[in-house]
């Protein structure tokens, strides 16, 4: 016999902040912490269960959780010692290769255009 377990997926860091920040406001309007609980799983399609640890997280915010744009896949294709190049720097300066890159990008981008 086969059993499969069905598990939800996890929620992205943007769906948590935003989850956290919707607990901070309902406990804020919500004299009951069950109240605040079940309006936060009714509005998230959430359980119970999730929501009130939720609550217990937002119980301790001093304010509101930052929300992140979120990430999406780009793929592009670089010279093998570039992507080697990169990788070295990631690795010394203890980031992961897409936060490297990001910082790179970001960076250049920020400076604007110049024309020689």
């Amino acid at each position: 016999m086969v059993v499969v377990l069905w598990q939800m997926p996890r929620a992205s860091d943007a769906q948590r902040a935003k989850r956290l920040n919707l607990a901070r406001t309902l406990l804020r309007q919500q004299p009951r912490l069950s109240g605040a609980v079940q309006q936060l799983a009714k509005t998230c399609s959430i359980s119970r269960r999730q929501a009130y640890r939720y609550i217990q997280q937002a119980q301790h915010l001093t304010g509101p959780v930052p929300v992140n744009d979120p990430k999406v896949a780009f793929t592009v294709k670089l010279s093998r010692t570039l992507a080697g190049r990169i990788r070295t720097y990631a690795t010394a300066a203890g980031l992961s290769l897409s936060e490297s890159v990001s910082r790179a990008l970001t960076a250049m981008l920020s400076r604007g255009r110049r024309r020689g």
